[in-house]
């Protein structure tokens, strides 16, 4: 994981998932930035993440507006 770039694109992924009235994701992952930032333990972090990805690839897959591309693109530079 890349915590530069994490740190730029989760800001964008979490209004995202709010939009996508995927609230408890949201707050899941907000926490996990939160709990990242103090420790420095990825885990959490990585796996909410990796839950978004998944979710915004299923909505670009229903329709490719939902979700724009670059932010998928950005969030899946995040992690690898």
């Amino acid at each position: 994981m890349n915590s530069q770039r994490m740190e730029k694109v989760v800001t964008p992924v979490i209004d995202k998932l709010e939009k996508l009235s995927q609230v408890n994701l949201a707050a899941e992952l907000s926490w996990c930035w939160g709990s990242y930032q103090n420790d420095q333990n990825p885990s959490g972090l990585v796996e909410k993440s990796e839950a978004a990805l998944a979710l915004f690839r299923a909505a670009r897959d229903k329709n490719s507006k939902l979700v724009a591309k670059k932010l998928v693109d950005d969030l899946e530079s995040a992690l690898a």
